[in-house]
């Protein structure tokens, strides 16, 4: 009898069993919806599909009488915009800092303790400093998303490249490399898939981050949106945009998945991000 650890679902098991525990949930919400609806039709807790039906047309099809805008795409492009500046600047500063930290070692005595004490101090903290320093603008809500994610992405690469191995170093040495050749075409080409894949794991982070900062202070956004009307407990607005976050981290994790594969394809598979 074959072990459990050997059995190996096929394509189809691995769809179903995937999509079981969505399905699950799902239904638990229709029997739990159907059930407090019954006792009290004004419940807003767990509101109808019809409702939540509603809810998604009024806000991602239909104009703002206000604004002329639509309220779901407009919240989505201003959420995004943050976020990818935000991505963006982490990841140039992790690839300058953490490729000098790891391969200098002055650079790594004087700012690898820095970026360690920098990369305890939780970054909700200091959001009310942010917001005095930089004011309530998109500045301080892209720097939250650097500060909270930059630390954890440079303290890692700075690890990858201290874990290459020394002969490596020794040989482009031998054959004459410059600090910047051994940069380029040593280094590099063996960090950026552990880049990606540092990435990746900070998008959920990220996302918080973006979340509190637009919750705090903002005027349009997905954060901003869900905090406006949960004074109103308005759960059919509230569901569909936790859901629509979801995908969208989903979808970025999914491309950044699919760009290591592309990029990074000469790496054995269970090494590939």
């Amino acid at each position: 009898m074959a072990r459990a650890l050997n059995r190996r679902p096929g394509r189809a098991g691995l769809i179903l069993l995937g999509a079981l525990p969505f399905v699950v949930l799902v239904a638990v919400y229709l029997v739990a919806s159907d059930a407090r609806l019954a006792v009290n039709p004004a419940d807003k807790l767990l509101p109808s599909p019809e409702s939540l039906a509603a809810a998604i047309d009024r806000l991602a099809f239909q104009p703002d009488p206000r604004r002329g805008t639509y309220i779901l795409w407009s919240d989505t492009l201003a959420s995004l915009l943050r976020l990818f500046l935000g991505l963006a600047i982490a990841t140039g500063i992790a690839l300058a800092a953490g490729i000098a930290i790891g391969l200098l070692p002055l650079v790594r005595a004087a700012f690898a303790p820095l970026v360690a004490a920098l990369s305890m101090v939780p970054p909700l903290a200091i959001l009310p400093i942010l917001f005095i320093v930089l004011g309530l603008g998109e500045l301080s809500k892209v720097v939250l998303i650097v500060i909270g994610i930059a630390p954890f992405l440079v303290r890692d690469l700075s690890m990858a490249v201290g874990s290459l191995p020394r002969e490596q170093l020794v040989k482009a040495q031998t054959l004459g490399a410059s600090t910047w050749q051994i940069v380029t075409r040593v280094v590099l080409p063996q960090t950026l898939p552990r880049l990606v894949s540092a990435l990746r794991l900070s998008l959920g982070p990220a996302w918080l981050f973006l979340i509190s900062s637009e919750a705090i202070a903002s005027t349009e956004g997905l954060g901003y949106r869900i905090f406006l009307v949960r004074r109103y407990l308005a759960m059919d607005v509230i569901l569909p945009y936790v859901i629509w976050i979801t995908l969208l981290a989903f979808l970025l994790d999914y491309l950044l998945r699919l760009l290591a594969r592309r990029a990074f394809g000469w790496l054995p598979g269970e090494q590939q991000p």
